[in-house]
């Protein structure tokens, strides 16, 4: 394949990043969500020929994850070990998450550099020393304002809760350092207004503005209440406030302080893919230390809904975590990473029923794709032993065809490569592929095949191609999201460079018509999306 300029050594690479997650349990559907996203979202780019770099990690410092080890009896990084390696890193891979790195904060090569990044921020006079009091949540990590706080009910009356863990608060006294945030106000306001792109959906973004323009208090970005995290260096007897740390794993995980070529060919990321109860530390707090050091912004801060089951937010807290494992055991690991981005406008709160997937999977995935493969597989073997014919017989039909797929590209390509709209990219193939079942209903392949005259070979030849070619599109536009099926696809239509390999294999040039040649051997393999059993106890 022939290098684009993205590809050249040397040029920036299509940096994406999730959140860095919290390792105080296994994790749920929630973070698989916005983690398959980012997998499917740096595929397509990967696909389009460029360099890519994807990060995710784990969050290991901070109150909530040494109360939580010492709850089980181990040391806190003897429970980050733990998870990581039993829970986190193998969800990833049964999920096929393709990602370049995975960072933990209690890496050497992340508490190091985030000494430096503060240390240098100190010597700026960026940081003071200060006292603070206030609520403070510790499933957030976060002192909350007076304001926010819900008023406990039942077991809870009288308290002040958290509003998103439904949990009381502490009250906090201790003697912190601050960073100047209130400073950085008026230029993150001139940010967004000069790039209304930044903060990613437009409700995310007004949101933020409106919190900024009330003016922004001092950040307490130190902790001397407990030592597990990342110790001051000026004074060991505080840790730097775990979202500080985490914050900079964006940096550390590609170079800061340590490599200076591939942070430069990597930073600042062009897409921080959060959940939109993060939004605040990932539009405010993290561009305004960027801006305190000197270094470049990201690209976009695009914050995800929240997954709903039964009406509340899914989280361990509130009972309401499903195992991703139990979906995929039933549905497969494709279905799965499918359904949450079609079923769900990315950046709107989302509600999951086992009744939508199986009715979605049964109508959109079975019905519709898999049985178009396996009925063009299953012609190509009856009427031409299996050898893919070649077209000669194009019409106006073919034509339509020929227009549906090159309007799928690009529709696709521009929703999910450019704007993030995963549900709408995907209903775009899969509009392509209802065209293509309408196609063969209305030219009847089965009855042409009954007539033998050279001119009604040629018309069956003609139908046969134009659907195993509308497939092969489909193969390259759904490799980013369900990469085992598109690969099983791609090889029944007798393709013999792997899926992705070439050029002509890119999404966005997926629309070109005659990429497959004839005469490639067409095999008839098992179903792409097997008929659903019924699960065990429905």
């Amino acid at each position: 394949m022939a290098a684009t300029g993205k590809e050249q050594q040397g040029a920036k690479a299509f940096y994406v990043t999730t959140p860095i997650y919290y390792v105080n349990d296994a994790p749920h559907l929630g973070h698989a969500y916005t983690t398959v996203a980012g997998d499917v979202l740096t595929r397509w780019h990967r696909q389009r020929g460029e360099k890519v770099w994807y990060l995710t990690g784990t969050d290991e410092h901070g109150q909530k994850i040494m109360r939580t080890a010492e709850a089980n009896g181990v040391t806190p990084q003897e429970w980050c070990d733990k998870l990581v390696e039993e829970a986190w890193k193998p969800l990833w891979e049964h999920l096929e998450i393709a990602n370049d790195d995975f960072i933990r904060t209690t890496q050497e090569r992340h508490t190091a550099r985030v000494q430096e990044f503060v240390q240098d921020l100190y010597d700026k006079g960026e940081i003071y020393k200060g006292e603070y009091e206030g609520p403070y949540c510790v499933g957030c990590e976060e002192y909350k304002s007076p304001g926010d706080l819900l008023d406990g009910e039942g077991d809870f009356a009288g308290e002040k809760l958290c509003p998103i863990h439904k949990k009381p608060v502490e009250m906090l006294q201790e003697e912190n350092y601050f960073f100047k945030l209130s400073e950085y106000g008026p230029r993150l306001l001139e940010h967004y207004e000069r790039h209304p792109e930044f903060i990613q959906p437009e409700s995310a973004r007004n949101e933020v503005v409106n919190i900024v323009r009330q003016g922004l208090e001092d950040l307490s970005i130190s902790r001397s209440t407990f030592d597990w995290g990342v110790k001051i260096p000026w004074d060991d007897k505080h840790v730097i406030y775990v979202w500080i740390d985490a914050l900079m794993n964006y940096a550390t995980a590609v170079g800061y302080g340590s490599d200076q070529k591939k942070f430069e060919e990597t930073f600042p990321a062009d897409v921080h893919l959060v959940g939109k109860d993060i939004l605040r530390f990932h539009a405010v707090i993290w561009p305004a230390m960027l801006m305190a050091q000197g270094l470049p912004l990201p690209g976009k801060v695009a914050a995800n809904g929240w997954l709903m089951v039964g009406g509340e937010k899914m989280s361990k807290s509130n009972l309401t975590g499903i195992s991703p494992q139990q979906l995929t055991g039933h549905f497969g690991v494709d279905a799965y990473r499918w359904y949450f981005l079609r079923a769900i406008a990315f950046g709107q709160d989302g509600s999951f029923s086992w009744e939508d997937f199986s009715a979605r999977y049964t109508s959109e995935l079975a019905n519709d794709y898999g049985n178009l493969a396996s009925r063009l597989a299953a012609m190509v073997n009856k009427y031409f032993d299996g050898l893919l014919p070649e077209s000669k017989a194009d019409g106006e039909a073919e034509q339509a065809v020929r227009e549906g797929m090159a309007k799928a590209v690009a529709e696709a390509d521009r929703r999910i490569g450019d704007e993030l709209d995963f549900a709408g990219g995907i209903a775009a193939v899969f509009d392509f592929i209802k065209q293509v079942n309408g196609y063969l209903t209305e030219q009847e392949p089965w009855k042409v095949a009954k007539d033998t005259s050279p001119e009604a070979q040629e018309r069956l030849a003609t139908i046969l191609y134009t659907a195993a070619e509308s497939l092969r599109a489909c193969a390259v536009l759904l490799n980013p999201v369900m990469p085992r099926t598109s690969g099983l696809l791609w090889d029944s239509l007798g393709a013999e460079a792997p899926l992705g390999a070439l050029a002509d294999q890119r999404v966005q040039d997926a629309g070109a018509w005659g990429l497959l040649p004839a005469g490639t051997r067409v095999t008839k393999g098992p179903a792409l999306f097997p008929r659903l059993e019924e699960p065990k106890g429905a």
